[in-house]
């Protein structure tokens, strides 16, 4: 009797130490947190398609829109005149002949990795410092974006060629990396020399997942969240970029693009129709040349004025908007809940903010209401001085980048048949990325390397679900 007092007073007192620890623990499994879009926007299907998968409670006619936005987001573009009148007016300078050259599969694109390989799906940014309201000023020749490819009988803008550097280092505990650096060299210039002054900035094709649902967040909570001045003394100062919307013709929140550059999904859309493929549209109506390459190229075919027509281009809109992010695999596995714990014990989660609720004014009512989990702040940080561009875009400077969202970079591999990450692609998985992180991150880097390596694995594996 005695012996089955103290069991049953253990198992009490065990019970009672489990549940404060639980309630105590950021890792804890919350309630349907494997659903990262939402109710309505999240797949389950986890094969190389897991990025382009349609969300659901979808009108008929969104639904259809979903489709046709689909084949033109996949479709090639070509030369004009064409036999497919849609789909003609490429170039004459462009990065890429179709969205999906550069987001395959709705994915992420991987840099090139040696020296001779194309730049499919990394382009360069230029300019030549901020005008007085912080607008990337166009490098005279060469505009605001390099085009490496150009129709038959136009050269292209230049080549860049890519370098890698490996920088070694080793872990508290002895254990080894490698890091590397990217060197680029540019080459045949077409088009006169760069200016001296000229600015660049390398760029990747992120996935296209969840977009929607990230122009569906609510501005005043994005707002709430920044820190510019560091009041609270965290080493976090997170601040929105204000941008100009060609939209509205006013400085708005940004919340797209590497530095959040971009106000919206329809600009972000029809820009790069324009600066990537160099199809125009009602909102970039001229071709996508300088001066001086209009007078040294003269006339050239163009597929109609605009050479995609606002139905079709809002269809590709509605497309980017209805995508559905990848559930969580094994959300509730005990190893991912500790990676989950430590990554909340790093202070990750100060940037990379593991929830919203969207708002409900959404013309997709799908889009309204839902519990999203994108690990984003959408703001802008230092990561210091590694990872610089020294490039500065609207409110950013030249050592800030929006907080990239995190959900589906497990699936990457998947997808893509790669694990690159950050802007320029240099890290080849999350581990190399997270050692990159300087600024702002230098605390939580330098934590991180002082875990064990169980502990690391087990931050990566939690990484990995998302």
């Amino acid at each position: 009797m005695k012996k089955l007092f103290l069991c049953s007073v253990f198992l009490f007192l065990w019970a009672v130490s489990c549940k404060n620890s639980q309630e105590n623990s950021p890792s804890i499994y919350e309630t349907n947190e494997e659903l990262s879009g939402g109710e309505n926007f999240t797949t389950y299907d986890l094969s190389e398609n897991a990025f382009g998968a349609e969300g659901k409670q979808l009108t008929p006619q969104q639904s259809n829109d979903f489709t046709t936005g689909n084949s033109f987001f996949r479709s090639n573009w070509v030369i004009a005149p064409g036999s497919v009148q849609t789909l003609d007016g490429l170039g004459a300078l462009f990065n890429a002949n179709s969205c999906g050259g550069c987001h395959f599969k709705d994915g992420r694109a991987k840099p090139p990795l040696s020296s001779n390989e194309p730049l499919n799906g990394l382009l360069f940014r230029l300019s030549i410092g901020n005008d007085a309201q912080g607008k990337p000023i166009p490098e005279p020749n060469y505009g605001t974006q390099l085009q490496d490819k150009a129709i038959l009988g136009v050269n292209p803008e230049a080549k860049v060629s890519i370098n890698y550097q490996e920088i070694a280092g080793n872990y508290p505990d002895g254990t080894s990396y490698t890091l590397r650096k990217p060197i680029y060299t540019f080459s045949q210039n077409n088009y006169g020399n760069f200016s001296p002054n000229m600015l660049f900035s390398p760029r990747i094709a992120q996935q296209m997942c969840g977009l929607g649902l990230l122009e569906n967040i609510k501005e005043g909570d994005i707002l709430a969240l920044a820190d510019e001045n560091d009041a609270n003394n965290d080493g976090i100062s997170g601040k929105p970029n204000m941008v100009w919307n060609i939209l509205t013709q006013s400085f708005t929140l940004g919340r797209f693009g590497w530095k959040a550059n971009v106000a919206t999904l329809k600009e972000q859309t029809a820009g790069a129709f324009h600066g990537d493929i160099g199809i125009t549209s009602s909102l970039f109506p001229q071709e996508d040349l300088t001066n001086y390459q209009q007078t040294l190229l003269g006339n050239i075919p163009n597929g109609g004025t605009p050479e995609i027509e606002d139905i079709n281009l809002e269809k590709v809109i509605n497309y980017t908007k209805m995508l559905s992010v990848p559930v969580r695999r094994d959300a509730k596995n005990n190893d991912i809940l500790k990676g989950k714990q430590l990554f909340m014990q790093l202070n990750c989660n100060a940037c990379h903010k593991p929830s919203f609720v969207t708002g409900n004014n959404n013309a997709i009512s799908a889009l309204n209401n839902q519990v999203i989990r994108p690990y984003t702040d959408m703001l802008l940080h230092d990561l210091g001085e590694d990872l610089a561009d020294n490039r500065p875009d609207f409110r950013a400077n030249g050592r800030e980048w929006r907080t990239p969202p995190l959900w589906g970079i497990g699936m990457l591999e998947v997808v893509n048949r790669h694990t690159f990450l950050l802007h320029d692609g240099r890290a080849r998985n999350a581990e190399e990325a997270i050692l990159w992180h300087g600024g702002e991150a230098e605390k939580s880097k330098n934590d991180f390397k002082n875990l064990s390596k169980n502990e690391r694995d087990l931050l990566l594996k939690f990484l990995n679900s998302l």
